[in-house]
């Protein structure tokens, strides 16, 4: 009977934790998922159509580096119930805070004109024209966010996330392509890094704009405002690392199966096919796999990208309008309405109009900015890590939740290796000769 009794409370007890569980779960999910952006989706799919599987080994790196960030937000919200734009302000002073606040703007309106190349781009393989798009887009992504309470919204792109999982099938299809290698290569990419062709200026940037589009500076600002605004508190932040390691092992393996899907069908395909983005993707699988398989796989496609970059513009946006209005002391809650909080949806609003309106430029180099604005968050994104480290490390700030010697060990060297990547690119750039490396 003793045993029986245990027996039941402890699954009583496992079943609270997993209420509440479910209770904190979506910051970490939707913030992680999200970052599977547009220009994301687009990274993926040239890394495998020029380096096959060669490079899936670095998301043995990026799990645990998207983790280790973006945990400390959740234990920096929760803790001082402000936003991070707010922590820098009264940690660092007006300075540092401007200088994080403008850095943060110019990086995300960039990675905004990222999303909407995506939609459109996506919505022009079902023949719908950008600027019917551009409208469309604009107007229901305003409305996902006036409903006036956080929980709404949240449900609402947890619901949304699920499509980022469309791409995995795509895999399946294209693995039984004619020239697909085999399982056992995918295995071997993942288990045995290696380098193609050597250290080149083309590999540095891929690599450099696969850790961009993993993490970015936006995340750290998106998931902490939205802890807050959730209203998670100590108790919950063990939760909220498990939503955020859950959120982290999804994207990744979301961005593997996009790499395998083109590796397989496009870089073993004979003559090798070199595409430079999702929409071309899309359209090169179709002819590739097996009957019936090449339209469905175009179809998830367009839906993926499309879904990806609505996801990337909202929680982008948001992070922006969060962080304004901390800095501004205006009202910046989900939870209040237009009227109550007025500048926080209508800088939501302008981010969108202004930087969706770029698409609409004639002739602009939309596959350059795609890939440019990936490098440019990763090249950014040390500078955000280090004021994260520091403030984790300010007892004043959190308390007996300042990070372990381990969490800095970690953060540090993540911050190290970001800078390194940084560094190679640029000096690969500039000076190709100096690491005898090829254009």
């Amino acid at each position: 009977m003793y045993w029986l009794s245990k027996s039941f409370h402890l699954l009583n007890r496992a079943q609270r934790r997993f209420f509440i569980f479910l209770a904190v779960l979506g910051p970490g999910i939707i913030t992680m998922v999200a970052d599977n952006d547009a220009g994301g989706i687009s990274t993926y799919a040239v890394t495998g159509s020029k380096y096959g599987f060669s490079l899936l080994w670095v998301f043995f790196i990026l799990v645990p580096m998207a983790y280790y960030v973006q945990e400390m937000t959740v234990r920096l919200g929760a803790v001082t119930k402000r936003g991070h734009a707010e922590a820098i302000f009264d940690g660092f002073g007006k300075f540092w805070g401007w200088f994080s606040l403008v850095d943060l703007a110019i990086v995300n309106w960039m990675t905004l004109v990222t999303e909407y190349i995506g939609m459109t781009a996506a919505m022009s393989l079902f023949g719908v024209p950008p600027l019917l798009t551009y409208i469309a887009v604009s107007i229901v992504l305003f409305v996902v966010v006036l409903s006036g309470k956080y929980w709404t919204f949240e449900r609402l792109t947890l619901l949304f996330c699920a499509f980022n999982l469309v791409y995995v099938p795509a895999a399946f299809w294209a693995m039984k392509t004619p020239t697909a290698p085999g399982w056992g290569a995918v295995f071997e990419g993942l288990f045995l890094p290696h380098l193609t062709g050597g250290l080149t200026g083309d590999l540095l940037f891929i690599i450099l704009a696969n850790i961009g589009t993993t993490i970015t500076p936006w995340q750290i600002f998106f998931q902490q405002s939205a802890v807050v605004d959730k209203g998670l508190d100590i108790h919950d932040v063990k939760f909220g690392k498990v939503d955020t390691f859950v959120g982290s092992l999804i994207t990744c393996i979301v961005a593997a199966f996009i790499i395998i899907t083109t590796g397989a069908a496009l870089f073993h395909h004979v003559p090798q096919i070199i595409i430079e983005d999702a929409k071309q993707t899309a359209e090169a699988l179709v002819p590739l796999l097996p009957a019936g398989h090449g339209q469905l796989a175009r179809t998830l496609f367009a839906i993926g990208l499309f879904d990806a970059g609505f996801l990337g513009a909202l929680c982008i946006s948001l992070s922006t309008s969060w962080a304004v209005g901390e800095v501004f002391g205006w009202a910046h809650s989900l939870n209040k309405s237009v009227k109550d909080a007025p500048w926080f949806y209508v800088i939501y609003l302008v981010m969108l109009l202004t930087a969706g309106a770029v698409v609409l430029i004639p002739n602009a180099p939309l596959i350059m900015i795609t890939m440019f604005v990936q490098v440019v968050a990763v090249t950014l994104l040390p500078s955000a890590l280090v004021f994260l480290i520091l403030i984790l490390n300010e007892p004043a700030f959190v308390g007996d939740h300042v990070n372990t010697r381990w969490q800095n060990i970690v953060n540090c060297s993540i911050v190290l290796f970001v800078t390194i990547m940084s560094t190679l690119f640029a000096v690969s750039t500039l000076f190709p000769e100096w690491l005898n490396v090829s254009k």
